[in-house]
């Protein structure tokens, strides 16, 4: 719990600008109109709450069900492991990451309007439903994300493991968890970008219902692949820091409490 949490707020913190431009440049309204380089920090408190109990429900999660499924498995069946491992735990962890990354974007959009007013005007017209608007697009885009990143990191640190003759140091799992995530971030993109518009779609409207595969076929229909795959560099460049930063804090905080 306290390595996850602690590891959740060190990436989410230190690489929000980065997660802001993305936003930006995925809102319909466009980059401009959605705020530019102004405010860059808009939404942070959403953040800064969320973070701790989202990446510490996370890994309390992957590690348990990881552990159980280990018990009297064979070793090929190792990435199947991490597969469903991860995929649970975003499950669990999108329900505390949900509503906090819905209050968050908004704010990224509209910088000139505070955290709690957002927070405040979205339950006023939209009720704690509201607030889990993109739980289904958030859960579709996180289990493709993690069915690549954990078993490769896992991968490769068990790989460099076997070279060097003994257990990665966490600065090696850093690197892994970097490759890993920045691979994983390309390819999920377009799910990223159907889970920003649904969250940022105006109440009514046909985005709002949150149904993915229509929210893809619009941007491909009005934007092509280039929208699609809106915000991929910053999109990558902040997965890639992030998994540097997020599963090397993570093995050091680990190891350093057992």
């Amino acid at each position: 719990l306290k390595a996850g949490g602690v590891a959740g707020v060190c990436v989410d913190l230190i690489l929000f600008p980065l997660d802001t431009v993305k936003t930006r440049l995925q809102s319909p309204q466009g980059f401009r109109k959605a705020g530019g380089f102004r405010g860059i920090y808009a939404g942070v408190p959403s953040t800064a709450i969320g973070s701790f109990p989202n990446a510490a429900a996370f890994f309390i999660t992957y590690e348990n069900v990881k552990s159980m499924l280990h018990h009297g498995s064979a070793s090929y069946l190792t990435p199947a492991t991490h597969m469903v491992a991860a995929s649970l735990a975003e499950v669990v962890a999108c329900l505390i990451r949900v509503p906090s990354e819905v209050v968050k974007q908004r704010a990224q959009v509209s910088p000139s309007l505070s955290t709690l007013r957002i927070l405040s005007h979205t339950l006023y017209h939209e009720g704690i439903q509201g607030l889990y608007r993109g739980y289904k697009s958030t859960v579709l885009r996180e289990i493709p994300f993690s069915l690549l990143q954990f078993p490769l990191w896992e991968s490769l640190k068990d790989l460099w493991s076997w070279k060097q003759g003994h257990v990665v140091d966490s600065w090696q799992s850093a690197v892994c968890g970097a490759f890993a995530g920045g691979l994983a971030a390309a390819v999920t993109t377009p799910l990223d970008v159907a889970k920003t518009r649904i969250m940022l779609a105006k109440a009514g409207s046909s985005n709002a219902s949150g149904n993915v595969l229509s929210a893809l076929g619009g941007i491909w229909r009005t934007q092509g692949l280039s929208g699609l795959f809106a915000g991929v560099v910053p999109r990558m460049a902040a997965i890639s820091l992030g998994g540097f930063i997020f599963l090397g804090t993570y093995e050091k905080t680990r190891q350093l409490l057992l």
